[in-house]
């Protein structure tokens, strides 16, 4: 090979530890990286940006880069975040434990101190003014899965790598930390393009793998009624298809839990809704509590997801199947069992057991209407998602903000194709801006709907900014109800109002007359369909930002059931001591 071949667009020779880096991000999925320049970053920023394949997408600021790399991650696989030392990486921090949280691999790179300072006696600039640069590595040791501090080019080629491979392994973010000025120097581990990626797939315990089966299969066989409950580990088992093929083959019900909302086919014709406890889709939540037996593959059950502990499920009658083990009632356990395997083998040897939905087909009553609208009456937020359900195909995708969204996006009967994202098991308000800006980057073929509650888009609103240096097409509901509704209902005090925005003026001062951008203001039904018709008409190709006027104390039902509940949970006295 002529070394003219390894030659970057910018000149610079290929064989570098920042054009390595490069090649392996687009290698591995990532052809957008968010980030936020500081001058630890600047070297290592400009060789991402010579790699043809890989797009810089510049955010306002660490906390939305790191949102933004969330919701990339669930569009594309993964996600890639630049920012700078410390004062960058503390601040993206919550975002990547939101991303641990929620199963993501995200590669959070961090532009580090230069190498010759590791080791002396210095105070560096962006950091607390202690002379030990390990308090940002250690803040990311429990909200990673893997942390290299690339300080020598020597293993930097095998550091890399080992991140890159172990954040796809385990579903969960790494940190990478590049001395500033080690990106543009040649070594001779980086002088010919770096072998393709690969990783070699887990293969389950055949031993392991049938014992499951059979005793899962005759625990299930002798069960009159049984349901099957998909959850969020779904999409890090990545076993949604061999979900459906169990299913098929069972003709067992199927519902979701909450936060697996979208990784389970709601167009499937035994699909009976979400599974929340006390707060379940009507009739669902009677057919899995009081059947014999139930599969939850997958499952996460927290405060919120159990609605304050308050599920009425018991251990003995469940099956739980994890992303590598199966759990059958009170035991037998069974490991290095994974998850796609275990489901698309138990689907041939189940018995077809319709019992449990043909009672649910005989209780089921069709969701009724919101009632009949007086003219000129103010909108209500259940009229606001009825229009929002008519808007939903196989092209577009619901982002739902920490909220009441929560609960009224759960009820949107999801169309074949349509995505749905939502962050439950973190809940950090302001996560939706973000994870629009990257979802929507991810998923240029989808058209984004985001429902945002006012207070939560006052945390995160300036990367409205982004998406429209972007040219995104996302359509934003901002529901100004002049506080956070979802707090009221679990404890409600002053501090739950805020201080009210003219959000579509901010939103217009941002656009400052650059790109694609359309705003309205909404306060009744008509003046929303009037919106929604120009939002996917003559406006389709903008970002269209929709604040729609609700009252305070306009919430679903299921926020008021569920927030009693944990707070009930949350006001427990202390244990006797």
């Amino acid at each position: 090979m002529e070394d003219t071949d390894w030659i970057a667009v910018n000149g610079a020779p290929s064989g570098t530890l920042g054009c390595h880096l490069a090649r392996r991000l687009v290698q591995i999925g990532v052809k957008d990286v968010f980030s936020v320049p500081g001058d630890f970053n600047l070297t290592l920023l400009d060789h991402l940006i010579a790699e043809p394949e890989l797009n810089n997408v510049g955010c306002c600021n660490e906390l939305n880069a790191g949102y933004a790399a969330d919701g990339y991650a669930r569009a594309r696989g993964v996600g890639a975040c630049v920012v700078t030392f410390t004062v960058g990486g503390l601040s993206v921090l919550n975002a990547i434990a939101g991303a641990y949280s929620e199963n993501l691999p995200v590669i959070c790179i961090v532009g580090g101190p230069n190498s010759n300072d590791y080791g002396t006696n210095r105070i560096l600039h962006h950091t607390i003014g202690l002379p030990d640069f390990t308090q940002e590595f250690r803040c990311f040791q429990t909200v990673t899965c893997y942390q290299a501090v690339v300080n020598n080019l020597e293993d930097a080629h095998e550091q890399i790598d080992t991140a890159l491979s172990t954040a796809l392994k385990e579903s969960k973010p790494v940190y990478i930390s590049i001395s500033c000025n080690l990106p543009g120097i040649p070594h001779p581990t980086f002088a010919r393009e770096p072998v393709p990626f690969f990783l070699v797939p887990k293969v389950s315990n055949q031993l392991g793998l049938e014992a499951a089966v059979e005793a899962t299969a005759d625990f299930l066989n002798k069960a009159v009624k049984p349901v099957i409950v998909g959850g969020p580990k779904l999409r890090v088992a990545k076993a949604q298809q061999a979900l459906v093929e169990l299913a098929d083959a069972s003709r067992y019900p199927i519902a979701v839990m909450p936060a697996g909302k979208g990784l389970v086919p709601e167009h499937h014709p035994h699909f009976i809704g979400t599974y929340w406890g006390a707060v379940s889709t009507s009739f669902c939540g009677e057919i899995v509590e009081s059947s014999d037996a139930y599969l939850f593959a997958g499952p996460i059950f927290n405060d919120y997801s159990s609605v304050g502990y308050s599920l009425l499920i018991k251990k003995e009658k469940a099956v739980i199947v994890e992303p590598n083990r199966v759990t059958i009632g009170n035991g037998p356990s069974f490991g290095w069992v994974f998850m796609a395997d275990f489901l698309s083998a138990l689907a041939k040897k189940l018995k077809k057991n319709e019992t449990a939905m043909e009672n649910y087909r005989r209780i089921y009553v069709p969701p009724g209407v919101p009632l009949r609208r007086e003219e000129h009456e103010p909108l209500r937020v259940n009229v606001l998602f009825k229009h929002i359900q008519g808007m939903l195909d196989g092209d577009s995708a619901v982002i739902a903000e920490t909220g009441d969204s929560w609960f009224n996006c759960q009820k949107l009967r999801l169309p074949e194709n349509c995505g749905y994202e939502f962050q439950m098991q973190y809940g950090s308000i302001g996560w939706s801006v973000g994870a629009t800006l990257g979802y929507a980057q991810g998923a240029k073929d989808k058209r984004v709907i985001a429902c945002i509650g006012d207070g939560s888009f006052q945390v995160t609103a300036q990367d409205v900014s982004t998406m429209i240096r972007c040219g995104q097409r996302t359509i934003i509901f901002l529901i100004n109800n002049g506080g956070y509704t979802i707090e009221v209902e679990i404890h409600d005090g002053p501090y739950n109002v805020i201080k009210n925005w003219d959000y579509t003026g901010l939103v217009k001062a941002i656009h400052n007359g650059e790109g694609k951008c359309w705003t309205a203001k909404v306060r009744t039904e008509d003046e929303l369909t009037e919106a929604i018709e120009a939002a996917t008409g003559a406006h389709k190709d903008s970002l269209c930002f929709i604040e729609v006027f609700v009252h305070k104390d306009d919430t679903s039902k299921e926020l008021l059931e569920w927030g009693s509940r944990v707070s009930a949970a949350n006001s427990r006295p202390p244990n006797p001591q």
